[in-house]
């Protein structure tokens, strides 16, 4: 099954610049380490797949930590930039890195995981029911039973009736007083399903002279209500939904008694 929405031309072009979408990106590192290790402390977690690893911010923290972790995105640009954190981090050893989506998992890692992250609100890229249904499917199937999914995503039932056309970023001093500012615009399209256009704009320069580059990508603008339906569907169970400063942190369990799918899936 090939996923309809292709991302990587957005990903691999902003890869380089990806740290720099944060406040403080040593920070976040740090808060996305320590708040996973609280979830998984004492639930004899040790083996993690980050199903979109992004530049690395929950793996390398993670890794940090003494998890073993195996790191998937489908853009190779950012898989390279998580690569290179991973080695000036020190534990590029810890990590095993591969190429892949959520749908095509199955064929370069193996069961059984104690646990399945996607943070940074990459799951609301999947555009139709079924690739968010066997999305969720492949993720219990890599699970161990017991084991645990942690979905980060933007909650988007609050921004369904407004529907907001511009969201601010951030500003960073760089060398030589150069300025590196980042904000979004963002177009709706009525469906169904509703389909929402991110246009990412990074302007770079000092004095009169800056430069604006423009990229943009699609989401389905899922709420989470929407998620967790499906999370019971699939099978998982004892739900939880807690604030993560820009996301909300669903986090499911697998039953220790769990039915098993099979590739390809079919319902």
């Amino acid at each position: 099954m090939t996923i309809t929405n292709d991302t990587n031309p957005f990903y691999d072009a902003i890869a380089q610049y990806y740290t720099l979408f944060y406040r403080d990106w040593e920070t976040q590192m740090e808060r996305e380490g320590l708040g996973l290790r609280s979830i998984f402390r004492q639930q004899n977690v040790t083996t993690i797949l980050d199903a979109s690893c992004g530049a690395g911010a929950q793996t390398i923290p993670l890794a940090q930590l003494g998890y073993q972790m195996t790191a998937a995105d489908p853009s190779s640009g950012m898989l390279g930039r998580a690569f290179k954190m991973a080695e000036e981090y020190g534990v590029v050893e810890q990590i095993r890195f591969v190429q892949a989506d959520f749908l095509s998992l199955p064929s370069v890692v193996s069961p059984m995981f104690d646990a399945v992250i996607t943070k940074g609100n990459a799951l609301p890229h999947l555009i139709l029911d079924t690739e968010i249904e066997t999305a969720l499917q492949i993720f219990y199937q890599l699970l161990r039973p017991g084991g645990f999914l942690v979905i980060g995503m933007r909650d988007f039932a609050p921004f369904m009736e407004d529907r907001p056309r511009f969201i601010p970023g951030f500003i960073h001093e760089l060398d030589n007083d150069r300025e590196f500012i980042t904000f979004d615009t963002w177009e709706w399209e009525d469906g169904p399903p509703v389909m929402a256009t991110q246009n990412l704009f990074i302007v770079q320069g000092k004095g009169a002279n800056y430069q604006a580059l423009k990229r943009e990508v699609i989401y389905r603008p899922l709420s989470t209500d929407e998620v967790k339906v499906v999370l019971l569907e699939t099978g998982f169970e004892n739900l939880t939904d807690q604030p993560d400063r820009t996301e909300r942190v669903l986090v499911a369990r697998k039953p220790e008694k769990a039915r098993q799918y099979k590739f390809p899936f079919r319902k």
